[in-house]
């Protein structure tokens, strides 16, 4: 089996996603086995109804924003919030241009894309929001949250902070959860969630250095360190030392088995 030419996209156009840099902060090895080497980690299945409940949900804010309506979610929680409305919603909410940062050191650019941005009327601040589906016995809140997700709510303040707005972006930024309810005697052809808002507070002093190391990482021929609790290095150094006595017998096999090493 012919090993495919490594994807170097990252590398050529000297840009990070949001996404590149999260890895990078949960494993430097297979951050730069990605973007240096174009070895990516294999991918699972798509979230289909995520991305479904994801893009409803944007449809149904984009509706409240074209009216300056505020969503009943606000009103319950005692917001007097409303959809913010700018002709950069288009890019910044695309997942291959969103809202985009060039560092002047380096020359590389960050981007992400936000799912909405909400305007606080009273307090005249903006807030990055971003929509999760799931579905769990307890609903979610601010303390259950993935460290990850404040991580990812961080660059998006810090990506906001980057662009020219007429308010400052606040720390607080919002997760709209949908909890699929399965307390139901039978599914019905319906899927009912319980909605819900958990904000967090955060701190993006981090990211631009953060950032910067990314880039340095990306740009040397140095192998970093494995993170300390990256499963995936874990099993790439269980399989090799399993297959290290079979390596000499596999290099002068059959193609296939070949196709096994370049793998």
């Amino acid at each position: 089996m012919t090993a495919k030419a490594p994807r170097l996209t990252e590398l050529k156009k000297r840009q990070l996603s949001r996404s590149k840099v999260e890895l990078f902060c949960q494993c430097p090895q297979c951050f730069w086995l990605n973007v240096r080497k174009g070895v990516r980690q294999v991918s699972g299945p798509a979230f289909s109804l995520n991305i479904a409940v994801d893009a409803l949900l944007k449809k149904e804010f984009d509706a409240l924003r074209a009216s300056g309506a505020a969503h009943p979610l606000f009103t319950q929680n005692g917001l007097d919030m409303i959809p913010y409305a700018d002709p950069r919603l288009a890019q910044w909410t695309n997942n291959f241009q969103g809202v985009r940062w060039t560092d002047p050191k380096t020359g590389w650019t960050l981007y992400g894309a936000i799912d909405d941005l909400w305007l606080d009327r009273s307090r005249l601040t903006l807030h990055p929001s971003d929509y999760k589906a799931t579905s769990k016995k307890d609903d979610p809140n601010t303390e259950s949250l993935y460290p990850g997700y404040g991580r990812q709510m961080e660059i998006y303040t810090f990506l906001l902070r980057q662009q020219e707005l007429p308010f400052p972006v606040s720390d607080r930024g919002y997760f709209y959860y949908v909890n699929g309810d399965k307390t139901h005697a039978a599914f019905d052809n319906v899927l009912q969630f319980r909605n819900m808002l958990v904000p967090r507070d955060g701190d993006s002093g981090w990211v631009k250095a953060t950032f910067r190391a990314a880039v340095a990482c990306a740009s040397s021929d140095t192998i970093p360190e494995a993170g300390a609790t990256c499963e995936w290095c874990s099993y790439r150094a269980a399989a090799m030392a399993a297959l290290s006595p079979a390596l000499p017998m596999l290099a002068t096999d059959a193609p296939s088995s070949s196709g096994l090493l370049a793998a």
